[in-house]
């Protein structure tokens, strides 16, 4: 059996939760998801948890189960309390400013970059190199995070990109002058 697919997941106050089917609701003060459950599993809510529970032991269901708690625990967390993805900007002249519900980065091309956020996410600057994006929809956070990195990643010999704040970015040695 999964041992993650087996815990509880607790709903905090202020979250409501919905089951219609195979589809969970959830609606909380950061916003409002949904999330599908897989065939084969079933959703149930027990006092201030939800459950979900396999129906058979077929290979597939016993795959998913994991997973789709995985993925009705995120959209509780992100309804609940929301998710956060830090951003750095490093290089001389690069940098980043809001205009109104797009990012304008200026990474090192001939022409500034407009990134356009997805309903959802919201962005904060800090110093022109650091950005924050939240959003309660923990896939759509990540998906946006790795488009806007993907715009300039950061070189492995002068470091230079856009980097997830806790990303390490292994050097690599660049040539040697005069060597034979």
């Amino acid at each position: 059996m999964s041992r993650i697919g087996r815990k509880p997941i607790g709903i905090p106050t202020g979250v409501k939760v919905q089951i219609d089917g195979n589809v969970v609701r959830a609606e909380g003060p950061k916003g409002r998801l949904t999330q599908a459950v897989p065939s084969g599993i079933a959703a149930r809510l027990e006092h201030d948890q939800l459950l979900l529970t396999r129906e058979s032991d077929a290979r597939t269901v016993r795959a998913l189960h994991g997973l789709a708690r995985s993925l009705v625990a995120n959209m509780v967390t992100g309804v609940s309390a929301g998710f956060e993805r830090k951003l750095d900007i490093v290089g001389i002249g690069y940098r980043a400013q809001m205009q109104g519900k797009n990012i304008q980065l200026a990474l090192g091309y001939s022409h500034p970059v407009i990134f356009p956020l997805p309903d959802g996410v919201t962005a904060e600057i800090d110093r022109q190199t650091s950005i924050t994006l939240r959003a309660a929809d923990k896939a759509l956070l990540g998906q946006t995070a790795a488009r806007l990195r993907g715009l300039r990643k950061p070189d492995p010999y002068k470091g230079k990109g856009i980097r997830y704040s806790d990303e390490f970015i292994r050097r690599k040695v660049g040539k040697k002058a005069g060597a034979k």
